[in-house]
């Protein structure tokens, strides 16, 4: 027979694990949507390659979704589209390979025009174009009724989803998240696969997260724009500045880290930094200062609330970015 104790942590678990709470919508405090404008882009999608879904997948003559070009998805998120309908799929390359740096290493963008009509997606990445992983995300939306077309979402139950956040807001993935999988070169991504999830709680057509649990979305979408709609994929981390970063890491240090109230630097380097900024993981800037030496060697960090950051030093010919946690 379970014993009390066990039979109680088992009821606590369940209901932490249902109360789980991730970041809330763009604008909010400790959201991670970071908008299309942000610095932290480096590149955009050059090609894509679209397999549209069924305006409906339980009804086989419901036809396939129609909106947007394939051609919309590439370059800059501008709120063009292109339609994927229930599990259609969106095949991308770049410019360069993604690569695993510090921090989110690209982000999704959607054209929501709401922060809660949301239309989700699974993100999948590739280093030969072949074989594809999934990056694991996890729904927690209650799967007693389903969302109906119209109906809303709460982005704090939603994590590592595509379609997370708004229109211009994208939501970040970290191929940190895969790094243990071999069958993927973290530092060489090539494609980024974009599946969209049908939403539906009918056990015959549903998606699943990482955790097994069912993905409850706006479900049918019988119109020629339904299921995810995707603008754009940007880069943050790729071959080009992130080889850069590696090289140079060992000309900077910081510590500790996490840091509670002060962060310590030190350059390994005769060449004077020039400036430093923090930034935050949406890329917005919250520290700016230039330097006249390398005498810098310890930064204040009272002002900065609780969270992941970025310390950028800026030497005459290039920079060096790490991130650090503030306590």
């Amino acid at each position: 027979m379970m014993s009390k104790l066990v039979l109680l942590s088992l009821v606590l678990a369940n209901g932490l694990n249902s109360f789980a709470q991730y970041a809330p919508p763009a604008g909010q405090e400790g959201t991670t949507a970071i908008h299309a404008d942000s610095s932290v882009f480096i590149d955009w999608t050059i090609s894509c390659d679209v397999h549209r879904g069924l305006m409906d997948i339980s009804l086989p003559d419901s036809g396939f979704v129609s909106a947007g070009e394939s051609s919309f998805a590439t370059g800059i998120a501008d709120k063009s589209i292109v339609s994927l309908g229930d599990g259609g799929t969106a095949t991308l390359t770049f410019s360069k390979a993604i690569t695993n740096g510090p921090g989110p290493d690209f982000a999704v963008f959607e054209n929501a025009f709401l922060d809660d009509y949301l239309e989700l997606a699974f993100v999948e990445v590739s280093s030969n174009g072949v074989d594809f992983i999934r990056i694991p995300s996890v729904s927690l939306t209650q799967t007693d009724e389903q969302i109906n077309p119209f109906g809303l979402l709460d982005a704090t139950k939603l994590h590592n989803l595509a379609g997370k956040y708004r229109a211009m807001y994208g939501v970040p993935f970290d191929l940190d998240d895969i790094n243990t999988v071999d069958e993927i070169d973290e530092f060489n991504v090539t494609h980024v696969r974009i599946i969209s999830i049908t939403g539906s709680i009918d056990e015959a057509y549903a998606n699943y997260d990482s955790e097994g649990n069912i993905i409850n979305d706006p479900w049918p979408t019988m119109f020629p724009s339904g299921g995810f709609d995707l603008d754009a994929v940007g880069v943050i981390n790729n071959s080009s500045n992130s080889i850069q970063a590696n090289k140079k890491q060992e000309l900077f240090q910081v510590f500790p880290n996490p840091a509670e109230r002060y962060l310590n630097l030190q350059f390994n380097t005769s060449e004077n930094p020039m400036a430093y900024s923090i930034l935050d993981i949406c890329g917005e800037y919250l520290v700016q200062e230039s330097l006249t030496s390398n005498e810098l060697s310890r930064i204040e960090l009272e002002s900065i609330p609780a969270g992941l950051y970025f310390i950028r030093i800026n030497f005459e010919d290039f920079q060096i970015t790490q991130k650090f946690i503030k306590k």
